[in-house]
């Protein structure tokens, strides 16, 4: 490989070489023909790949987010995962996937936590590991991120976290090590700076990455990480998005005035042409794809989404009766949190709500109780005509001045024009529907958009005016733009023509046009208390009552950490209404991370269910039916009130964040600080129960018998914990060192093995890893405080 890598890069004079190492589009790698070096799409991939494009006509599959997937504890399931996501990847013409994403839940207030996969260090690099193995096991490449302690997201660009040699080794850099291992080929530098350099230009993307670690792949910047032309000559390969800005003709010159030696772009192109030749970009035939039916993808998805459901409380009202009638209550109920905002999006062709897979099992009433804001969501596809096409949806054109200079027929009401050339030509943007109202009352129309926004109604100009961008953050502007909106009174099947202009494009600098424009219709409602006691109402009737409770987008995004753990609105309210009407009352809660649940004893039942993808409905109903079990254990601690978390604050001081707990996160800071939490990290409950004996440990294998004394089959994650009591060094008082996911039928016994790595005795000095001998206690067990059996591991 090297040889001929040499001989295609002698082939480039300067300029090929810079146009390889910079994007050619947003989401798009160079090509180079005099190589026969084909252009390389990239994708977000967190969560599913959604393209080059966020378009709803080329829709993507929407999977559970990371600490769903981290929540199953099944390193298998990640291997037909990642094979999902080499097949929409392929399907998309994408060569390199850019996820996952291996930060730590640090703080619960992590805007972004969603996108992770754990608070631990080795359950993440576990699940990374399986992640990049399996899709690149089909020939696309993963991409590990955000390098490093990118694990917050306020000031995000320019934040400098502060941390130890040690506590940088030890947990947050052991994911992208582990990834490393299985054969990245990819890994993208974050926006942060650590230790007062920022991490495109680092020198931890020399050592240990490029160093000790022999990582011989592409370093991506992140989109516009990349700060100067200087920096051209430090650790990163591939500055993107495109077309080249800081490494196009300013670094020509550089280079050529030797203040950035030509070997380092020669060492960073060596790096693209052997990842395109990995990839199969260079004069090769990229890997076929894995086959998947539309159906096939669904079930794995369903499937994921139950077995990473988390069943922290059950006091036997769980799996219903089939016959149960249920009262199916709060707002994500119909409008549930299916991914996590930013990178995460993708827009899938099909979903299923809990309203949805609940009354196609069970006698089911529904109403939300609460909203949880007066914003305007996007008007239902089913209601909005396309004036020109007579289909469901609405008409965009791009206009240059008057004249409208491209025409699209679209299918979704919030529509995301970003990376669009189309968008780059046009001074303005239209966007017309008819809309039908399916009751009688007060209807509130609006749009939400950047830039000078006119809102027609019937012809009618009812709102005109320009929304600016504010914030240092352009994805949340994006995803949250302002709203204008007006109210009127419909007759049933009254229609309404829609005409929204927007003017004045928002471009932001290095990603051009970057609009987020929302067609908005919300339909007559109850005032907010004759909801509510409809609410308690309907629950006091049923036999049982179900409420779906969690956070928004503004909430839960990219771009934005939390400030508190309630959850929004009047849901907490409601929780304890209706558990006082109805004491089989169940609780599933659709947030990506923790929230404080004041009423947890209150209730019967709670269930986390994430934010579980495309087909939450059906999961949903498979769990609370009993067709499946509730797979899930915890990835995260989560609390019973923010007051009480030990590591919370994600807010620097003079530019500066500092990580002062050390290596003492998730856990390993609840167990040093004494303090109970609602659930525990690694705590979860099936609908059976478990034995656990018979520990043995040889060398490194610990054996243990698991038997399913229950009467159904069920699943358990078997957790091995390792202390060290008398320590010459600051330890936690207990860490997880590795674990194994196993199925049983009733009555069934296994004899499960567990293999202790290296790692888990090791801890970082000046002069590298070293192993404190003695003595280590061993504890076996299902969460990280029900630690049934235990033994001693020496070590020499």
């Amino acid at each position: 490989m090297d040889e001929r890598i040499e001989q295609w890069l002698a082939k480039l004079d300067l300029p090929a070489k810079l146009r390889l190492i910079s994007g050619a589009g947003m989401f798009r790698m160079a090509g180079e023909p005099a190589v026969g070096l084909a252009e390389m799409p990239v994708s977000d991939g967190p969560s599913g790949v959604r393209g080059e494009n966020w378009d709803e006509r080329d829709p993507s599959v929407s999977l559970p987010s990371g600490t769903a997937l981290a929540a199953t504890w099944d390193r298998d399931l990640l291997d037909e995962i990642g094979a999902l996501i080499a097949a929409e990847a392929r399907r998309k013409d994408v060569y390199a996937v850019l996820g996952p994403t291996v930060n730590l839940h640090r703080s619960p207030l992590g805007g972004r936590h969603f996108e992770c996969f754990s608070e631990d260090p080795m359950l993440t690099a576990e699940m990374a590991e399986a992640y990049v193995r399996a899709v690149q096991r089909h020939g696309v490449s993963a991409c590990p991120k955000h390098y490093v302690a990118n694990d917050s997201e306020t000031d995000r660009f320019t934040v400098d976290v502060r941390a130890t040699d040690r506590t940088l080794r030890e947990l947050y850099l052991y994911p992208f090590e582990r990834s490393v291992r299985a054969g990245a080929w990819m890994v993208m530098a974050a926006y942060n700076s650590v230790d007062g350099v920022t991490m495109t230009e680092n020198p931890l993307l020399d050592e240990p990455l490029k160093g000790s670690w022999g990582f011989d792949g592409v370093v991506v910047s992140d989109w516009t990480a990349v700060r100067n032309t200087d920096g051209a000559a430090r650790g990163t390969d591939l500055c993107m998005p495109g077309p080249p800005t800081l490494w196009g003709e300013p670094l020509e010159q550089a280079v050529r005035a030797g203040t950035v030696p030509e070997s380092a772009i020669d060492e960073k192109v060596r790096r693209i042409l052997r990842f395109a030749m990995r990839v199969g970009a260079l004069d090769e035939t990229p890997q076929p794809a894995p086959s998947f039916t539309d159906d096939q993808a669904r079930q794995l998805v369903r499937r994921a989404a139950a077995d990473a459901m988390v069943l922290v409380r059950n006091d036997g009202v769980l799996p219903l009766r089939p016959d149960a009638t249920v009262a199916l209550l709060g707002p994500s109920a119909a409008e549930p949190r299916l991914m996590g905002g930013g990178s995460a999006t993708v827009i899938p062709a099909h979903t299923t709500t809990p309203l949805a897979g609940l009354r196609a099992a069970l006698p089911v009433t529904y109403t939300p109780g609460v909203w949880l804001s007066d914003a305007l969501s996007p008007a239902p596809l089913e209601l909005l005509t396309d004036p020109e096409t007579g289909t469901p949806g609405l008409c965009l054109r791009y206009l240059d001045g008057e004249t409208a200079f491209e025409t699209q027929h679209r299918a979704a009401a919030n529509l995301v024009l970003f990376g669009d050339p189309a968008a780059e030509r046009a001074s303005s943007v239209e966007l017309r529907a008819r809309l039908r109202a399916d009751v009688a009352g007060e209807w509130r129309i609006g749009a939400g958009a950047l830039g000078h926004v006119r809102l027609e109604l019937d012809g009618e100009t009812v709102a005109d005016g320009r929304a600016a961008f504010e914030g240092a953050d352009p994805v949340a502007a994006l995803l949250d733009p302002p709203q204008h909106a007006v109210t009127r009174t419909l007759a049933e099947g009254q229609e309404v023509d829609i005409r929204v202009t927007v003017a004045d494009l928002a471009a932001i600098p290095g990603l051009g046009v970057f609009l987020g424009v929302t067609v908005g219709a919300t339909s007559p409602r109850r005032s907010p208390d004759e909801e509510f006691a409809a609410a308690v109402d309907a629950a006091r009737e049923a036999e049982v009552a179900v409420l779906v409770v969690g956070t928004t987008e503004r909430i839960e995004s990219e771009g934005v950490d939390r400030t508190t753990l309630r959850l929004p609105g009047r849901q907490d309210e409601l929780v304890a209404a209706v558990a006082a009407a109805n004491p089989r009352t169940v609780v599933v809660v659709n947030s990506g991370a923790p929230v404080e649940m004041p009423w947890r004893d209150d209730v019967a039942a709670v269930l986390l269910s994430w934010f579980p993808g495309q087909e939450f409905g059906a999961a949903l109903a498979d769990v609370l039916t009993g067709a499946a079990e509730p797979g899930g254990r915890l990835p995260t601690t989560w609390p019973k009130t923010m007051s009480d978390v030990p590591v919370l604050n994600t807010t620097p001081e003079d530019g500066v964040l500092e990580y002062e707990e050390g290596v003492h996160i998730g856990y390993r800071a609840w167990l040093r600080a004494g303090v109970e939490p609602a659930y525990p990290f690694g705590h979860g409950l099936g609908y059976t129960t478990w034995e656990l004996r018979n520990l043995d440990v040889s060398g490194r294998t610990v054996t243990v018998t698991v038997t399913n004394i229950g009467e159904r089959t069920g699943k358990q994650v078997v957790q091995a914990y390792l202390s060290r009591e008398q320590s010459a060094i600051d330890r936690p008082l207990r860490w997880l060192a590795a674990f194994a996911a196993v199925t049983l039928e009733a009555g069934e016994s296994s004899r499960v093995e567990i293999t202790l790595p290296q790692r888990a005795f090791e801890h970082w000095t000046q002069d590298g890893w070293a192993v404190e001998p003695g003595a280590f206690t061993l504890q076996v067990g299902t969460s990280v405080i029900a630690l049934p059996l235990e033994t001693e591991v020496v070590v020499s």
